[in-house]
This record gives C-alpha cells, structure tokens and sequence, in this order.
C-alpha cells in the first residue's frame, strides 16, 4: 500500500452505508479504508489504535453518538487531534453547529452523493471544511448577524474581480469543480485562488469565507 494513501476509517451502524463508501473511498487511487466501526465507542478505540487520517462518521450511533466521538478525536482536548468529517441523514441545525463546533472538518448529507464524499476527505487532508451545499447558506444565517455596519476587516476591494466572483460561488456552497466548471478554469486554478483568498483575508476555510462575504455585503442569503 502506497504511504501517500489517505487512511480512513467509516463509522456508521448501518453496513449498507458503510459497504458503499467502502466502495467510492477504495476506487480513488489516493485512499484506502483501513477499518469500519458501527457503533461509536468501537470508533473511538479504532480511532486511536489505527490513527486514521480522516474519519467519516455517522451521528446517531449506538453506544456513544457522533457527535460526542467527533468531540473526543477533534475537540480540543484531543490529545492527537484526529479529521472527522461528519455523514449524516439528519439536515438538522443543532448538529451542524454543533459538530463544527467540536471541530469537525466537513458536514454532509449523505444524499449529497460520491464526488462530494471524495472532495469532503480531500478538504479535510488540505486543512479546509466541505459543508453540503444544501447547509452552506442556512448555516450563515446562523454563524453570521446580517452587516448593519461597515465590517471591521478586509472589504472586498481586497481581491480581484475574479477572487470575488469565486467568493460569490463558496458562498452559495459551490464545490471546487463546480467553481472551476461555472468560471471555466481548472479545479486546481480554483483551489489556488481559494488558498491566495484566505491568505489575504486571513481565513482558515470556506465556510469563513462565505460567512465574510456576508458580513461584507459581497452576498446575501438569498443570492
């Protein structure tokens, strides 16, 4: 097995689901799964006996929940802090917010299909966080108040008029393809322009990025 591989690790109580990220995950040359658990006490023991890079995990679980498990891999108490990206059926604000704030790397529904499980495990290796589309501009309603004054930090005269245009697109929870696909570029152009926004506006992923360019006025919720 190639060192560059991914490891990654499936938490889920449902084998179906289980078997069929097993089948996506294993096919891309860049990842291998190393081990499946399902429920969520064996993920936590697997989690830190095999040391995955990434873990996918389901949030309702018997024995102890996603949540809490994303928490106790990647909260700040982790004492070797582990990527989870979390799976789930259940589109509910709560666990968002919540499995974000315990430090998840990704959030998906798992209707959101293969190419964005595949994307969601490379963002986490490349230090980003993937959230389904369908949860991006919800999700700001949330995380970020609507600007009813001048924001404090860089505007958007601090990118050029492409920069701003693939602001526009995070924002509305486009992925990286979808960037390069809508503006005709390559994904890797896109990914590079998403690395020189975050660096000029000193933002760690692209869901800072979309909560800026609200807060700006670049975008609104509705757009």
């Amino acid at each position: 097995m190639s060192g560059t591989r991914t490891r990654i690790l499936l938490a889920d109580d449902q084998d179906d689901v289980r078997s069929g990220f097993r089948l996506v995950l294993d096919s891309q040359p860049d990842m291998t799964v190393i081990g499946e658990a399902a429920d969520g006490a064996t993920a936590l023991d697997l989690a830190r006996h095999l040391r995955p890079d990434v873990v996918l995990a389901d949030i309702r679980m018997p024995r102890l929940d996603g949540l809490e498990l994303t928490r106790l891999l990647a909260g700040p108490e982790a004492t070797t802090p582990t990527r989870v990206v979390v799976v789930t059926t259940f589109d509910l604000d709560a666990y968002v917010h919540t499995a974000l704030h315990h430090g998840a790397c990704g959030f998906l529904l798992k209707r959101s299909g293969p190419a964005l499980l595949i994307e969601a495990v490379r963002a986490a290796m490349a230090g980003d966080a993937l959230i389904s589309p369908q949860i991006t501009v919800r999700l700001l309603r949330h995380l970020s108040p609507p600007p009813t004054h001048p924001h404090a930090g860089p505007g958007p005269d601090t990118l050029t008029a492409r920069e701003r245009e693939i602001v526009r697109l995070v924002a509305r929870g486009h992925t990286n393809q979808e960037i390069a696909t809508a503006l005709v570029i390559s994904p890797g152009t896109a990914k590079t322009h998403l690395a020189n926004i975050q660096s000029k506006l000193n933002l760690r992923n692209r869901v800072e990025i979309a909560a800026w360019s609200w807060q700006t006025g670049l975008t609104s919720p509705a757009t």
